[in-house]
């Protein structure tokens, strides 16, 4: 299993700092686990691969092109910096 952890500050609360962990089997694509937290708490939950299809198909993107733009988002941090926005609610 591989994971990344990131620290994120969401456009919602700038000041705000939180921890976001991805972890995964073969590749995103399979799906994925989560855990959010704000050294106060912490949220956790699970993306499966029918979600994954699903909300591709829902805003008309390609599956591969859609998997690739949610590893950039939650993993590739270095290359995404300030590309990719977070709100928290």
């Amino acid at each position: 299993m591989e994971k990344t952890l990131n620290r994120i500050h969401p456009v919602s609360d700038p000041e705000a700092t939180y921890f976001l962990q991805v972890s995964w089997e073969k590749d995103l694509g399979t799906g994925f686990g989560l855990l959010l937290s704000d050294c106060q708490c912490a949220w956790t939950g699970t993306v499966s691969e029918a979600d994954i299809s699903r909300e591709a198909a829902d805003i008309e993107m390609d599956r591969e092109k859609y998997v690739e733009e949610l590893r950039k988002a939650l993993i590739a941090q270095e290359e995404s910096a300030g590309k990719y926005n977070f709100v928290i609610s």
